[in-house]
This record gives structure tokens, C-alpha cells and sequence, in this order.
């Protein structure tokens, strides 16, 4: 890696932050973490039976938690769930502490991508389309406000986005 600069990988679920993150830290030599992989392993539950039992507050929580904890670490590739840039404070620390690149995706890639995926707690929903589109419009405009970096998924292979990232980051 050109710097110890970290890397935070945000968007909606299924725009391929964990796809892209982990080829792309493979590509820098450096480690990955997907945020949400690192809550289940610290607490030995699915995101889903957090969000069951401690509700969408309860997971934020942990959620902020491990998003500072990680984004401290120097030279780190990091995949945050699609909320995480709802939190004020995640949004700041990300902004603060690497570059921030958007993985954005069209509605339609985003549905097809996520509708058999029933560890998404956020779209056990009888209309999972207007789900997305809700969260969509609250959360792009949180994910533009810190990025960076804006990568439209539908128009790139992983291997031409992490090519991307990297002229970007090293760029920068």
C-alpha cells in the first residue's frame, strides 16, 4: 500500500462492499474486515438475532462500537454494513480516519442481489423493493456526504472497481 491509509467501503446491501473489499485489500496486501462479520464473531450471534432480540438500536450500538475500534487500525480495507453512515459518529470517524469509497448500485442489481439472502434483517419484508427504495432514500445522501469516492457497481467488473479504488488511492 502506497500509504498506511485506510480504506472504508460503504453503500446498500448487496452493492458488493464485501466482494470488492476483500479483493482489493488482497490486491494492497493489507487486511480486510467486514464490519458485520466482526459483531457476529465478537458476540457469537447473527446480525438477524441481534436485530431480534436487542432491536435495530441494540445492533447500532455494537455497530458503532467495533466502526471506531476498527477504523483506528492503520492500513485496513473496511466493508460497513449498508446503516452504518446513519450513526453521526460513524460517519465523522470514517470521514476522519481514510478514504471513504461509495460502492453504489442500481435498484434493480441491489434486489436481485439481496432477495434469497435471508441473514438481511431489513428486507424480511412482504415488499422488499420498497424497503430498498426507502432506505435508499435516506441513506444516499448520508453516502455521498462522506465519500470520497463514488464507484457505480453496474458498470464495473471487481477486478476493474478494485483497479479503480487503487489508481484513486494512490492518487490521492
Amino acid at each position: 500500500m502506497a500509504s498506511a491509509q485506510n480504506i472504508f467501503l460503504i453503500g446498500p446491501m448487496g452493492a458488493g462492499k464485501t466482494t470488492i473489499g476483500r479483493q482489493l485489500a488482497k490486491t494492497l496486501g493489507v487486511d480486510f474486515i467486514d464490519s458485520d462479520q466482526e459483531i457476529e464473531q465478537r458476540t457469537g450471534a447473527t446480525i438477524s438475532w441481534i436485530f431480534d432480540i436487542e432491536g435495530e438500536a441494540g445492533f447500532r450500538s455494537r455497530e458503532a462500537q467495533v466502526i471506531d475500534e476498527l477504523s483506528q487500525r492503520d492500513g485496513i480495507v473496511l466493508a460497513t454494513g449498508g446503516g452504518a453512515i446513519l450513526d453521526e459518529n460513524n460517519r465523522s470517524r470514517l470521514a476522519a480516519r481514510g478514504m471513504v469509497v461509495y460502492l453504489s448500485a442500481p435498484l434493480e442489481q441491489l434486489l436481485k442481489r439481496t432477495l434469497k439472502d435471508r441473514s438481511r434483517p431489513l428486507l424480511q419484508t412482504p415488499d422488499p423493493r420498497n424497503k430498498l427504495l426507502e432506505l435508499i432514500a435516506i441513506r444516499d445522501p448520508l453516502y455521498r456526504q462522506i465519500a470520497d469516492f463514488v464507484i457505480e457497481t453496474d458498470k464495473y467488473t471487481v477486478k476493474s472497481a478494485v483497479e479503480a479504488i487503487v489508481q484513486h488511492h494512490r492518487s490521492a
